[in-house]
């Protein structure tokens, strides 16, 4: 993924703004990256890479999420129609 990629759908957040919310911020724990416009508290599917990132900021080191754009949306397609998470404002 290239860093101005959306990382969470949900509410359109992308790799870089969570980076730069990682390096500027410095959250404590993984699950205060949400604090960054929200991300990863919709449908779930980016928590894991956000904690990649979360852990990389840690170790000062950068991470790279190793899946194209395209991949991405795919499997996080496939991931909403299987039942495994409900973006924001999806009929119920």
């Amino acid at each position: 993924m290239q860093p101005d990629d959306k990382l969470c759908y949900c509410f359109h957040v992308t790799q870089r703004k969570i980076v730069n919310f990682i390096r500027l911020h410095q959250p404590r724990v993984p699950s205060e990256v949400s604090e960054c416009g929200g991300a990863g508290t919709g449908c779930g599917w980016c928590v894991p890479f956000l904690k990649k990132l979360f852990d990389a900021g840690k170790a000062q080191r950068e991470a790279a999420i190793e899946i194209s754009a395209e991949e991405y949306a795919r499997e996080r397609a496939d991931y909403v129609r299987a039942g495994k998470g409900k973006p924001p404002g999806a009929p119920a």
